[in-house]
This record gives structure tokens, C-alpha cells and sequence, in this order.
């Protein structure tokens, strides 16, 4: 789940896009009634600005006939103020009951919604604002039918007053219940992540503020405009008054719709932008948490599917490597690989168990496949470390290849110096087997062998055959390691004083000779 991914600190501090939303860790409890605070207040405050902006349009903006005489007082003081009282309780008693049943899988963090609870989680907000519109029509209903018929020219001022404020209300409730309802909309997002977007969409957002403000008011002062010049008598003082009033409510109302809307759009843009940064540095493990129904929505999605999708392949390249080897594996990317190669200087150092016949008779299966990685750890160590390269694994030997496909300065002094450095480790660690090892270098073919479906790098040449020669010679020698004159005295100065270049002897299918070189101890 969404939550359960941002538990390892994936998301940072405010997953959800603001802090007031709270932390991934929070228990089911202190979310729940966090949930609620951040829904029951902000509907309360806007509705109980609405009605005093509705009082303040009738009362004081509009014009018409004054509601402050003495046969109104029953309507104001009685009429009005219950009403409004029953409107909030009714809307609270209602939206909460409805939220917390719509709602009550949200409680247990480990649940995850089914269809129905997820289609009905996603209406949420617009089941809100329906329920905040009938309640502000059914006061236009009971209360502009009580008014007219004292005088039917306070119609239009309460349908205008109440008509304009259940906008400013219906509007801010809606951005407020989809702020509230981040943590819940993630979870049903990630519970059906191909699900199509739900919300009203940023473009929806945005005809949104502009309804409130810039559409509205402006429709007002139209309609002002239109009784002004009908029959209806207003004052140059009442219409300035009501420019000025229209005009201070379009900024306030505007302005805080507008910070919200921004506030719903850049929030998840930022965290995109976050989560980008992380990937520039390296940290394929970063991550968004997916809680917008809109277009934003589909772009954190889009995000973490792209992060998914660069960690297959990262572990599909690591994977490439070790199989192929490193070097291998990034010649092969960088350039389309052929089949074939080309010739070129390299030293080859192969390396076998001694007695494996014997191990693999005597000891358990289990037991050899320890003894083999153990043995192959310390040669890819030491043969990496060299700047070579593993090239084959072979039963219980290894060929290692260097100056190809990266090239070396001195090839043959680091294959040598590698040879040492495997047999110091083996005879100072307690491995429980011994190994010989033999080193040769000259010139030989590295490329691609095998067909275009089915491929593999590889070295081919004397060099590689007189290696492995020297290495089976090389088991009946004390320090269980040969290299060939040729390679000594290609290696560096500063390898040669390791060694000590000995008898010549013709190798198992070889026709010219080999000098023997061993480290000195």
C-alpha cells in the first residue's frame, strides 16, 4: 500500500503533500481523528462564512427594501437564526454519519477497499458539497417565501444573497474535502492503480476559481447593473457600496480559493520534483506517494512506474555483470556488441582446485558448493582488484583475462602480481583446499563467439592454452604457481624482482618451449 511504502521514509515528512496531513507512522486512531478535524472544521468555518456574508449581502449590499424593521423581527431574530443553527447541526450530524460509514474500512491499515468501497470513497467530496448545496437551497427554499411574503422585493436580494454565498461556500468545501481526504484517496489509488481519475481534474480546479472568482461576482454586478436600470430606484451611494463589497468579497474569497487550488496542484508537482532530485543522485529507491485523483495523480503514478522501471534495469545490468563481467557488460552497452573479435596484446591466468575429484567423492554436495564459492570469492577479489577480468568459471577453475576488454598499461605484470596475490590469500586463510595456478601472456582474439541469438565473450589464443598448461604443471610444484618466462619479461620492472625465470620444458601441446618462471618466497 501507499502507506506502507512510505514507512521506511521513502515519502519524507509530509507524504501526503502537507504536514497537517501527518506522518506515515501515525496510528490508525490519531489518523482517523485527524481525518475528521481537518474535514469537520474547515466545512464548519466556511459555512458559518458563508451565512455571514449572506447576512452582510441582504442586510447591507443589496439593494432593496431594508430587513431591518420592526414587523421582521420574528424573521430575523427567530426564523433565520434557527434555521441556520438546524442547517449546521443537520450538516454535521449528516456528513459525519455518512463520512464515518462511507469511510469505516479506512480504519484498519492493513484493509484494502474493494470496488464498491472504493467508488464510494471517491465521492466523498462531491457527496459533501451536494449535502452543504441542498441545505443552502432548502434556506433559499423556506426562507425567501417567509420574506416575500412580508415584501416581494426581498426576493431577489435573498435569492442573489443566498445564491452567491452557497457558491463561495460549495466551492471551498470541495477543495477543503479533498485536502482532508489525501490520506484516504492514496490508499484507494493504490488499491486500484489503474483506476481512471475520479476528481474534477486540474482544468475542473481551475474553472472552479474562476466561477468564484471572477464568474460570479461579475454576474452579480451584472444583475446589479440590469435593476439599475429598470425600474428599480438605487442611489449612486448603494451601487458603489455594492461594487466595493463585490469587489473586497471577489478578493478575499478569490484569493483563498486560489491559494487553494495552487496549494492542490503544487503539492504533488513538488513532490515529483523531490523524488526527481533523488534519482539524479542516485537513490533509485525514492518514490511518491500517489494521493491525487486528478491528471497529478497519473504523473506520480507515471513517476514511481519510471523508478520502477530504472531499478529492473539497473538490477538487470548488475545481473549482466556479474555473469559477464563489469567491463563486458559496459562495452556491451555502450556499443551494439557483434559476433567476432579482434586481436590483440592480453595476459590469461587460469587457476584450478587440486584434489576436486577426491573433495567431490568424499564430501557432500552442499559442503562442495560452499568450498567453490569460497575459492571464487578470493580469485574474482583479487583478479578485480588487478584490473582483470573473470572471464570463464569452469567446474572448479576459473580463467581470468587482462587487457581485455578494458585495457591495461601492463597487462602482463598485473596477471602476475594477481597469481601471487590469490595464492598468499590461499595459504594464509584457512580454506580447507589448494590450487594452482598458471599465468601466460601474448597475443590473442577477444570478442563474441557463438551465434546472434546466443553469445558470450571470450578469449581465444596460445597465450590462454599455454595458461592452462602451466597451471596443470603447476600442481606439482611447492608454491603451486608458473608463470612463462615471455611474461616476466613483459611484465614491469616492478613485478620482475618477483620472480625467478627458471628451466625451459615443451607443454602438452605446444611445439616450442617455455620457460619457467617462479615468485620467488
Amino acid at each position: 500500500m501507499a502507506e506502507g511504502a512510505g514507512a521506511t521514509g521513502t515519502f519524507g515528512k509530509a507524504p501526503w503533500g502537507s504536514r497537517l496531513l501527518g506522518p506515515v507512522e501515525e496510528g490508525a486512531v490519531s489518523r482517523r481523528v485527524r481525518v475528521q478535524v481537518l474535514l469537520t472544521v474547515p466545512l464548519t468555518v466556511a459555512n458559518l462564512i458563508g451565512i455571514a456574508v449572506a447576512m452582510v449581502l441582504i442586510g447591507v449590499v443589496l439593494p432593496g427594501p431594508s430587513v431591518f424593521t420592526r414587523k421582521l423581527v420574528l424573521l430575523n431574530f427567530v426564523a433565520v437564526p434557527l434555521y441556520a443553527a438546524l442547517a449546521l447541526v443537520l450538516g454535521f450530524t449528516w456528513g459525519t454519519v455518512w463520512g464515518l460509514r462511507t469511510l469505516r474500512w479506512s480504519t484498519d491499515p492493513d484493509r484494502i477497499p474493494d470496488q464498491r468501497e472504493r467508488h464510494a470513497a471517491a465521492r466523498v467530496p462531491r457527496r459533501l458539497v451536494l449535502q452543504q448545496a441542498l441545505l443552502w437551497l432548502g434556506g433559499m427554499a423556506v426562507l425567501t417565501p417567509l420574506y416575500g411574503i412580508a415584501d416581494p422585493a426581498f426576493v431577489p436580494k435573498f435569492v442573489l444573497g443566498i445564491g452567491f454565498s452557497a457558491i463561495v461556500v460549495c466551492a471551498n468545501s470541495y477543495l477543503a474535502a479533498e485536502f482532508a481526504l489525501r490520506v484516504i484517496t492514496a490508499r484507494v489509488l493504490d488499491a486500484a492503480p489503474s483506476r481512471q481519475a475520479r476528481g474534477v481534474g486540474v482544468f475542473g480546479r481551475s474553472m472552479l476559481v474562476w466561477m468564484l472568482g471572477s464568474g460570479t461576482p461579475v454576474a452579480l454586478l451584472m444583475v446589479l447593473a440590469i435593476l439599475a436600470l429598470s425600474s428599480v430606484d438605487i442611489s449612486t451611494e448603494r451601487l458603489a457600496v455594492c461594487v466595493l463589497s463585490l469587489g473586497g468579497a471577489t478578493l478575499v474569497f478569490g484569493g483563498v480559493l486560489m491559494t487553494q487550488t495552487l496549494g492542490a496542484a503544487v503539492a504533488p508537482i513538488r513532490g515529483v520534483r523531490n523524488a526527481l532530485r533523488r534519482v539524479e543522485d542516485g537513490d533509485l529507491e525514492a518514490a511518491v506517494t500517489v494521493y491525487d485523483g486528478t491528471e497529478l495523480g497519473e504523473l506520480q503514478a507515471g513517476f514511481n512506474r519510471m523508478v520502477q522501471g530504472l531499478r529492473e534495469r539497473e538490477q538487470i545490468r548488475d545481473l549482466f555483470g556479474r555473469h559477464v563481467g563489469h567491463d563486458v557488460a559496459a562495452a556491451a552497452l555502450e556499443r551494439n556488441p557483434e559476433l567476432g573479435g579482434e586481436e590483440l596484446y592480453a595476459a590469461a591466468l587460469f587457476v584450478d582446485i587440486i584434489g576436486s575429484t577426491t573433495m567431490a567423492a568424499t564430501r557432500p554436495a552442499r559442503e562442495i558448493v560452499t568450498i567453490l564459492n569460497d575459492f571464487f570469492a578470493i580469485v574474482v577479489d583479487e583478479v578485480e582488484r588487478h584490473g582483470g577480468l573473470v572471464n570463464k568459471f569452469e567446474g572448479d577453475a576459473a580463467l581470468a583475462v587482462f587487457g581485455t576488454p578494458a585495457p591495461l598499461s601492463d597487462a602482463a605484470g598485473s596477471a602476475l602480481a594477481a597469481s601471487r596475490a590469490i595464492r598468499g590469500r590461499l595459504s594464509s586463510e584457512t580454506t580447507g583446499f589448494d590450487a594452482a595456478i598458471g599465468v601466460a601472456a601474448g597475443r590473442v582474439v577477444a570478442g563474441n563467439v557463438g551465434a546472434h541469438r546466443r553469445y558470450e565473450f571470450t578469449v581465444i589464443g596460445d597465450a590462454v592454452n599455454e595458461a592452462a598448461r602451466l597451471c596443470e604443471l603447476a600442481k606439482s610444484e611447492d608454491n603451486r604457481v608458473l608463470g612463462s618466462g615471455a611474461t616476466v619479461d613483459a611484465a614491469d620492472a616492478a613485478e620482475q624482482k618477483y620472480w625467478t625465470v627458471g628451466e625451459s620444458v615443451t607443454l602438452r601441446g605446444r611445439l616450442a618451449p617455455t620457460h619457467l618462471a617462479r615468485p620467488q618466497n
